[in-house]
């Protein structure tokens, strides 16, 4: 069954088309004016042109045919020439019953499915991950969701940065503190040991020491760039280091995404794709991509009109290096041989955009992809009171870890305060604490539009009150308390009956689900997602003080509502399920 807005499009579509005028003109909107109507057409205006009238005699026309053909609906004619439509309580009606029956709640998925391969979260080897990775990886999971629900085949690669001079200073400074270790050892033939001879605390304290002590000292620095070097050039204790490092990292690094129910299909790195570089290169020479230029290789990815001066791609330095742009062409390469995904996303910040244009335009000059196969899903950057990025009362990085546990403390301290929880075991209060401390942190996130910045408040993104993550998992807690007596008094769900203005004022939120799902895919936009769920709720809220569900003597006036109240927590939980929020049964 067609929503009630494609149902009204197609309705005034066709009275359009009797006055000899496109179809199209008939798009309906939901009214800028709700106490006038639910509804508008604005096709009159740019009829005037095509019919040479007036507006409002296009308008009276076509307001005409629609009466004659739809009695029941209320037209009006507004301004010069706006249509403001009313529809019926059997339509309502009609559109209710048939959400309530869908397991989507009305949510279509695409005709055309592809196969859409996701690149987020980009942490580094030996590094703990800071808050900067935190809109990549929320951003990403919840377009992975969304993308999977409107029937895409996704892929999501976290695309490790494992690859460059950091291994190269961790493996000198492991070196200077243990040189007995056979990986240090030219002539040590193996096999080498299986366990680790780092936890991922080493690598958080050898980094920093190794990248300090590079800086003022210059041949310190060469012999981590020798080290770098041996190491790509397939030296095998080095390697054997680099599978260490890289199995520790991922580790800790999964329990810091299991934190936020992120998840991803692959743990690719950069070095997985180095053996590709020395074919990807000779390629693009042979192809006449590449060019010499001052000793390095280049791609001159410069286009005419262009806004801005972009440089060349270096592919390969005067030294002879690769460079991270060379590494993430041969992680396209690698993407097609593997995957053949139809679309890459790169949900990467705005600071990358001019790289991405640089390797877009390159793969596509060489033809690794089609010039509409790659996308960079940018964002803005999360910041602190002072508008500047977020950082530690110290002035240093915000680690993830450290974030998330903040934002676990401020949820267990909130409910405490507000009295919820109290009836649970510790086990279950913890879980809820869990949950509503993720859905402070991601609904703060996705709810921004993501190529923004925004201010990072924990205090107000942990309140049950406002357009916030914990105000939304209250509503639907809430209706599952309500559902729960239902189901005890054995009460059931009935047709539905619209009897006040606040139940199809809730029935015109969720009819709205499926443009706002559309909506969020096609502009990359979780926020679209996250305001559907807010506006969803307040309408519940809204018909629930108006309209008593369990208290209501009319046997079938109760069904009906119950009928509403669980096509709204079906809903909602698909729409928070699409952002990453998990519903706890109680609070």
């Amino acid at each position: 069954m067609p929503s009630l807005l494609d149902a009204l499009s197609e309705q005034l579509g066709a009275a359009f088309t009797a006055q000899g005028l496109p179809a199209e003109l008939g798009s309906v909107i939901e009214s800028d004016r709700p106490d006038l109507a639910p509804y508008q057409c604005n096709g009159a205006m740019a009829a005037a042109k095509i019919a040479k009238k007036p507006p409002r005699a296009v308008a009276e026309a076509v307001a005409e045919h629609l009466k004659a053909q739809a009695p029941d609906m209320a037209v009006e004619i507004a301004g010069p020439g706006f249509l403001n439509l009313t529809p019926p309580a059997q339509a309502y009606e009609l559109r209710a019953d048939a959400l309530s029956k869908d397991d989507r709640t009305g949510a279509r998925q695409v005709a055309e499915p592809k196969t859409i391969l996701l690149d987020f979260g980009g942490p580094n080897v030996a590094k703990p991950m800071h808050v900067g990775h935190l809109r990549s990886a929320v951003i990403g999971d919840s377009l992975q969701r969304l993308l999977a629900f409107r029937g895409h085949k996704t892929i999501s690669d976290v695309h490790l940065g494992d690859w460059g001079l950091q291994m190269g200073h961790l493996i000198t400074e492991l070196e200077d503190e243990q040189p007995g270790l056979p990986y240090f050892d030219a002539g040590f033939t193996g096999p080498y040991p299986e366990n680790s001879p780092v936890t991922i605390d080493d690598l958080s304290r050898l980094y920093p020491q190794a990248s300090a002590k590079a800086k003022e000292d210059a041949e310190r620095n060469k012999r981590s760039q020798k080290a770098t070097a041996e190491l790509q050039a397939g030296r095998p204790g080095y390697r054997a280091l680099l599978a260490h490092f890289i199995a520790v990292s991922i580790k800790a690094l999964k329990a810091d995404y299991e934190a936020l129910g992120v998840h991803f299909d692959l743990w690719k790195g950069e070095s997985d794709v180095d053996g590709l570089i020395p074919g990807l290169v000779e390629d693009f020479k042979a192809r006449g991509v590449a060019e010499e230029s001052e000793g390095a290789w280049i791609v001159r990815v410069a286009e005419e009109g262009d806004n801005k001066e972009l440089a060349p791609l270096i592919l390969v330095s005067r030294t002879g290096a690769a460079l991270y742009a060379t590494t993430d062409l041969a992680t396209i390469l690698d993407r097609r041989n593997e995957q053949d995904p139809d679309l890459i996303l790169y949900v990467v910040d705005l600071a990358q955009s001019d790289h991405f244009e640089q390797v877009f335009r390159a793969a596509v000059k060489a033809g690794l992809a089609e010039p509409d196969g790659l996308e960079h899903v940018k964002f803005g950057t999360v910041n602190g009171a002072d508008g500047k990025r977020l950082r530690t009362r110290a002035g240093g990085t915000f680690k993830l870890a450290d974030l998330i546990g903040q934002a676990y403390e401020r949820a267990e301290a909130r409910l405490n305060e507000a009295g919820l929880g109290a009836e649970l075991s510790m086990a279950e209060f913890k879980t809820v604490a869990r949950a509503v401390a993720n859905a402070a942190i991601k609904f703060s996130d996705l709810s921004n539009v993501r190529t923004t910045n925004y201010i990072f408040d924990l205090d107000r993104f942990v309140s049950f009150e406002g357009k916030t993550g914990p105000y939304l998992l209250y509503q639907a807690v809430r209706i599952k308390s309500v559902m729960r007596k239902a189901a005890e008094k054995g009460l059931e769900p009935g047709p539905v009956q619209v009897t006040d203005a606040a139940e199809a004022a809730l029935i015109r939120r969720l009819d709205g689900f499926d443009l706002a799902a559309a909506r969020a895919e096609a502009g990359r936009a979780p926020h679209i997602l996250c305001e559907h769920a807010y506006s969803l709720a307040q309408a519940f809220s809204s018909f629930y003080a108006a309209c008593p569900i369990l208290p209501e003597e009319d046997a079938a006036i109760r069904a009906s509502r119950l009928q509403l109240a669980a096509t709204t927590l079906r809903q909602l939980e698909l729409v928070l399920g699409l952002i990453g929020l998990d519903v706890p049964e109680r609070m």
